[in-house]
C-alpha cells in the first residue's frame, strides 16, 4: 500500500472532525458568535405589546427553523447510512488503472447509504420495494460513487421513461394514497402497458423486496460500465455487493406487522449492529466481459432490464466493504450526502447503456434543487479527501475562500493555472469509442425481448419462493380496483409462466389465461435465496422467561449462544428483573407490550415456576406467531410445556434438549437456516 493510501484511511474522518461541534457546557450565542442573554422571550414594545423587527436573535432563530427542511429526494427519500472502509483483495491492474483497485490491502474510506425507493422520508423501512445501496469511495484520485440497488435489473431500458415509472408507482395524485407501495391501479396499469418491466416486477414480487436487514441484502450496480487499464484496453463490467451474512428476507405477513410495530426496523438494526461492534460486511464482486464478446450472449449486455447470469459471466470477488461507524448527525451526513454515477476516477468509464446515459444528467440536476445550488460538493460529507482546484466560483453555499484574481482559462496572470493533467499524470481521459450512426429516437432490436430473463428468474426460484411470488401478485394485483388492469397484468405475465399467471388470476378474480408460457428452461441457482450463505451470527433471539426459571442452566445456554455471535433480549411480564430458582436475577429488556415476536429471528421459551394467566397467554401468542412465520423455536425445562400444548414438539426448526451444549448447537443450526419452510403451518 502506498504511503498516500495509508494516509488516506483516516483522512476522511479527520476532515469531518474539523466540522464537528459539541454544544454541551457552552454559552448560547447567535450564529455570528454573539452571546445571548435571553432566549425565552422575544423583544416587545411593552410586556403585552407587539414583537419588534429589531429583535435580530428572534429573526435569526425563526428564520433558521423555517428553513431546516430541504426537499426530500424524489426517490430514495427514506435512507440510512454508515461510514466504513473498503479493502482490496486482488489487484485489478489488468483491467483498470483506478488507483484504489491496484494494490491488495489498499484501504479506502467510504460512506454507504441504504434506502427504499418509493416511500416518502417518513414512511416505513419494511415495505415491498426496491432498496438503494449507494457507496461513496473517498479515493486519492477523487470521489467514486457506486450507485446500486438490491436488485440487478430495472423497470425501464431508457432513462426518458424514468419520470413515468416513478409517477406511476408513487401515491396516486388525486388523493396521495397509498404510501410506499405499488399495490394500486396506476402502477399496475403502467406495468401492463410497459412490458419491458416484466423482469424487474418478478424481482419485486419475490422475497428480495422484503430484506430482513440492510446487512443481509445484495447490491447491484445495474448498469454496464467499463474498466479501462493503463494500456487503454477496455472491458465491460458490472458490480455486485455480496453480504457476508447471506441474503435473507421477511415473509409478507411478518413484514406488514413489523412495519406497524417498528417503522424504523432496518434503520435501527443497522445502527445497533454497528454500535455493538457487529460490523456489516459485504464483498465486492465484478463480472467482466471482453469488448470482443459484446454480442456473444442471447441478451444485450447494455440492456438494464437484463442481468448477466453468473453461470455465463462468473463473479470475481475482489474486496470487502466494512461499515464500522455510525454518522454523528443524520441530517448533515445521511440526508445531505449526494451520489452520482458520473463521479468516477481514471480507469472507470461508461457504456452506451441508455439508462445510464440519462442518469449521468439526472443525478446532478436533482442535487441542485435538493441542496440549494452548485456547491453541494463542498458539504463535509461530500468533500473529497484529495485537494480540488478549478475556476468555479460563487453560488449558494460556497465554503471555499478562493484567493487571487484569476477564475478563468486560458490566462497569463496565474501562468494558466490551475493546469490540466495528462493521462500519465492521472488526468481523466474519456474512453475513445468509434461512433458511426444516424441520430435517431429508437431502440435497438436487441432490447425487445422482455420475458426470457423473467422466465429465467422464475425457473431459478425454489418451490417456496415461487409460492411467495404468486402470493405477492395476488396481494398487489388484488388491490387494483380496475378489473381491466387486473386482466392485462394476468395476460402479460402469462408470457412468463402460464401456471403462475393462472394461479394469481384465480386469486384476484380475473379470467385465467388460455395460452402463453415460455420455452426458456435455463435457470441460475445464484438467484435463489435458498442457496445463500447461512450464518447465525448477529441474529436476534427473544428469550421468554418468568420468575423461578432454572437460572444456572439458562445462563449457561445464553452464554453459549453469545459465543456463537447470537444476540438475545429477555422478555417478561414486567420491566426490571426476573429472578431464578437460585435467586439469580436477569434484567428484562422488554415486556410483551413493548415488543413482538416479529421483531426477532427466533424465540427461546424458558418459562419459570411462577406463572400468571397473562404470561401464559402472551407466551402462547408469541410462540404461535413465530411458528407461523417459520422461525426457529427453542425450549428447555419449564418452557417445553408450551410446545407440548401447541403440538409443536416434532416440527422442523423446533429444538428441545435439556443438555445445554447440545441445545446450543442444535438451536444455533436452526437459527442459521433462517426459516423452516418444510414446517406444516395451518
Amino acid at each position: 500500500m502506498s504511503d498516500e493510501n495509508k494516509g488516506n484511511e483516516n483522512k476522511k474522518q479527520e476532515q469531518l472532525e474539523q466540522f464537528k461541534v459539541d454544544d454541551s457546557n457552552k454559552k448560547l450565542t447567535t450564529n455570528q458568535g454573539l452571546k445571548v442573554s435571553e432566549d425565552e422571550f422575544s423583544l416587545k414594545a411593552g410586556e403585552r405589546g407587539p414583537t419588534l423587527m429589531e429583535d435580530f436573535h428572534f429573526r435569526e432563530k425563526i428564520m433558521h427553523f423555517d428553513h431546516e427542511r430541504i426537499p426530500e429526494r424524489v426517490v430514495h427519500a427514506r435512507g440510512s447510512a454508515a461510514h466504513g472502509e473498503f479493502e482490496l483483495y486482488e489487484s485489478m491492474k489488468p483491467y483498470t488503472k483506478a488507483n484504489f483497485l491496484q494494490t491488495p490491502g489498499t484501504k479506502t474510506p467510504v460512506f454507504t447509504r441504504f434506502s427504499t425507493v418509493v416511500g416518502f422520508r417518513g414512511s416505513s423501512d419494511i415495505v415491498r420495494d426496491v432498496r438503494g445501496f449507494a457507496t461513496k469511495f473517498f479515493t486519492e484520485e477523487g470521489n467514486y460513487d457506486l450507485v446500486a440497488n438490491n436488485m440487478p435489473v430495472f423497470f425501464i431500458q431508457d432513462s426518458i421513461k424514468f419520470p413515468d415509472i416513478v409517477h406511476a408507482i408513487k401515491p396516486e395524485p388525486h388523493n396521495e394514497i397509498p404510501q410506499a407501495t405499488g399495490a394500486h391501479d396506476t402502477f399496475w396499469d403502467w406495468v401492463a402497458n410497459n412490458q419491458e418491466s416484466a423482469h424487474q416486477v418478478m424481482w419485486l414480487m419475490s422475497d428480495r423486496a422484503l430484506p430482513r436487514s440492510f446487512r443481509m441484502m445484495q447490491g447491484f450496480g445495474i448498469n454496464t460500465f467499463r474498466f479501462v487499464n493503463d494500456q487503454g484496453k477496455a472491458h465491460f463490467v458490472k458490480f455486485h455487493w455480496v453480504p457476508v451474512l447471506g441474503v435473507h428476507s421477511f415473509v409478507w405477513d411478518e413484514a406488514q406487522k413489523v412495519a406497524g410495530k417498528d417503522t424504523d426496523f432496518n434503520r435501527r438494526d443497522l445502527y445497533d449492529a454497528i454500535e455493538q461492534g457487529n460490523y456489516p460486511e459485504y464483498e465486492l464482486g465484478v463480472q467482466i466481459i471482453e469488448e470482443k464478446d459484446e454480442f456473444a450472449f442471447d441478451f444485450d449486455i447494455l440492456d438494464a432490464t437484463k442481468l448477466w447470469p453468473e453461470e455465463d459471466v462468473p463473479l470475481k470477488i475482489i474486496g470487502k466493504l466494512t461499515l464500522n461507524r455510525n454518522p454523528d448527525n443524520f441530517f448533515a451526513e445521511t440526508e445531505q450526502v449526494a451520489f452520482h454515477p458520473g463521479n468516477v476516477v481514471p480507469g472507470i468509464d461508461f457504456s452506451n447503456d441508455p439508462l445510464l446515459q440519462g442518469r449521468l444528467f439526472s443525478y446532478t440536476d436533482t442535487q441542485l434543487i435538493r441542496l440549494g445550488g452548485p456547491n453541494f460538493h463542498e458539504l463535509p460529507i461530500n468533500r473529497p479527501v484529495c485537494p480540488f482546484h478549478n475556476n468555479q466560483r460563487d453560488g449558494y453555499g460556497r465554503q471555499t475562500i478562493n484567493k487571487g484574481k484569476v477564475s478563468y482559462r486560458n490566462n497569463s496572470l496565474a501562468n494558466n493555472t490551475p493546469a490540466t493533467s495528462t493521462a500519465q499524470e492521472g488526468g481523466f481521459v474519456h474512453y475513445e469509442e468509434k461512433m458511426d450512426s444516424y441520430k435517431v429516437q429508437a431502440r435497438s432490436e436487441s432490447f425487445k425481448d422482455h420475458f426470457s430473463q423473467a422466465k429465467l428468474f422464475w425457473n431459478s426460484m425454489s418451490a417456496t419462493e415461487k409460492q411467495h411470488i404468486i402470493d405477492a401478485f395476488s396481494f398487489e394485483v388484488g388491490k387494483v380496483k380496475s378489473m381491466n388492469v387486473r386482466q392485462q397484468v394476468v395476460e402479460m405475465f402469462s408470457h412468463v409462466d402460464l401456471k403462475m399467471a393462472t394461479a394469481f388470476a384465480t386469486n384476484v378474480g380475473a379470467t385465467p389465461p388460455s395460452n402463453g408460457g415460455s420455452n426458456v428452461t435455463k435457470a441460475s441457482p445464484a438467484l435463489s435465496q435458498a442457496n445463500t450463505t447461512k450464518i447465525p451470527a448477529t441474529r436476534k433471539v427473544g428469550v421468554i422467561m418468568n420468575n423461578g426459571f432454572k437460572d444456572a442452566e439458562v445462563k449457561d445456554i445464553l452464554h453459549g449462544l453469545q459465543a456463537k455471535g447470537i444476540v438475545y433480549e429477555v422478555i417478561s411480564e414486567k420491566q426490571g428483573v426476573v429472578t431464578g430458582e437460585n435467586s439469580v436475577d436477569m434484567m428484562v429488556d422488554h415486556t410483551f407490550s413493548t415488543t413482538d415476536s416479529v421483531l426477532y429471528d427466533a424465540l427461546y421459551i424458558v418459562g419459570g415456576s411462577v406463572e400468571s394467566k397473562a404470561f401464559h397467554k402472551d407466551t402462547t401468542y408469541f410462540l404461535k406467531e413465530a411458528f407461523k412465520h417459520y422461525k426457529p423455536i427453542g425450549a428447555t425445562h419449564d418452557g417445553k410445556k408450551w410446545l407440548e400444548e401447541n403440538i409443536m414438539l416434532t416440527s422442523p426448526g423446533v429444538v428441545v434438549n435439556d443438555n445445554n451444549q447440545k441445545f446450543v448447537d442444535q438451536f444455533t443450526e436452526a437459527i442459521a437456516a433462517h426459516r423452516h419452510w418444510n414446517r406444516e403451518v395451518v
